[in-house]
């Protein structure tokens, strides 16, 4: 009894409710701390986000979670986006992949003294850069003009370092430059195999625990036919986009200055004139080719403008 009535005492005091507050506030700022540790803690290891209609986005690299700096951004790395919807986690391609899916292709004519030479340095210049020349092809044409006509692959990064590098070659007489954006086809083409994929997926499940009939089972293997057949289709265009933005197309003509030959004993004067005289004769033979069309028909437009003239007369005279 002695003990309880100072408790009391103190209980009754201002001092108690003093006291009660400090400890209030010291407990509540030590669970803050806490709080804000662990929320650190664990962005460190992740940082969610969540899009516009509440789907949640993890961004993961190299199969691990990646850190933020102080100010909230995320380390400069290559992310990997991996949206989850329901139970099911499905990758998204990075924004700047789909953006760098451009197919450039260029042809170019330049003219050189040495065709050989000038061929031998467009592949080594395909060669330097880390591309290969696709085809080479060499021809003499009716003029007597030497050209040749080379295909060469290189990387899209270098693109604009091939095409400069042409100017020592030769004389650039003409550059045509064409891209291609291909960033929103490749996103959906890869929205459709991963669609199909899913489908597979669930047409698989459903042929393990299919017990019913035999038409049901053929009708379930005949649509994951068609299904992977379109996934095979998807690969393909894929990799035949990735291949042509990862490496460009240049084609290049390269030909010799059109040569003045003249034959042998004549001057180019001489066989200037003989060329004019055999132009007049070719013309002569034309004319005489065609009077056997046109002198029928001039003897018919006479005849029939005589008989006309002598009919007109002879009514004049009758009147």
């Amino acid at each position: 009894m002695q003990l309880v009535t100072p408790i009391t005492s103190y209980m009754a005091s201002p001092q108690w409710s003093r006291d009660v507050r400090t400890l209030a506030i010291t407990l509540i700022a030590t669970t803050l701390v806490g709080c804000r540790n662990e929320r650190r803690a664990g962005d460190s290891g992740a940082h969610p986000r969540s899009d516009s209609s509440g789907t949640v986005v993890q961004q993961l690299q190299a199969g691990r979670r990646i850190g933020y700096d102080a100010a909230g951004r995320p380390a400069p790395a290559r992310l990997e986006e991996i949206v989850v919807t329901g139970n099911e986690w499905i990758p998204v391609a990075p924004a700047d992949a789909a953006s760098s899916m451009i197919i450039r292709t260029a042809t170019a004519t330049v003219e050189v003294d040495s065709l050989e030479r000038a061929v031998a340095q467009v592949k080594e210049l395909a060669a330097r850069l880390g591309g290969y020349v696709a085809n080479s092809e060499i021809e003499v044409g009716k003029s007597r003009q030497r050209q040749g006509d080379i295909e060469m692959k290189v990387p899209a990064m270098r693109f604009e370092e091939v095409v400069s590098g042409l100017s020592p070659i030769g004389r650039l007489e003409s550059v045509n430059v064409e891209a291609q954006d291909v960033g929103e086809e490749f996103v959906d083409v890869n929205a459709r195999m991963d669609n199909a994929r899913r489908l597979e997926r669930r047409l698989i499940d459903l042929l393990a625990t299919r017990t019913g009939k035999l038409k049901d089972v053929l009708d379930v293997e005949q649509s994951l036919a068609r299904v992977r057949e379109e996934i095979e289709r998807y690969q393909g265009r894929i990799r035949y986009l990735e291949a042509h933005t990862a490496m460009s197309t240049l084609s290049v003509t390269v030909h010799e200055p059109f040569p003045v030959v003249g034959t042998a004993g004549k001057s180019v004067m001489g066989e200037a004139f003989t060329q004019a005289w055999r132009n007049f004769v070719a013309l002569l033979a034309f004319v005489v080719q065609s009077l056997g069309v046109v002198l029928p028909i001039a003897v018919v437009a006479i005849a029939s403008w005589m008989l006309t003239k002598r009919v007109r007369l002879a009514k004049q005279r009758a009147a």
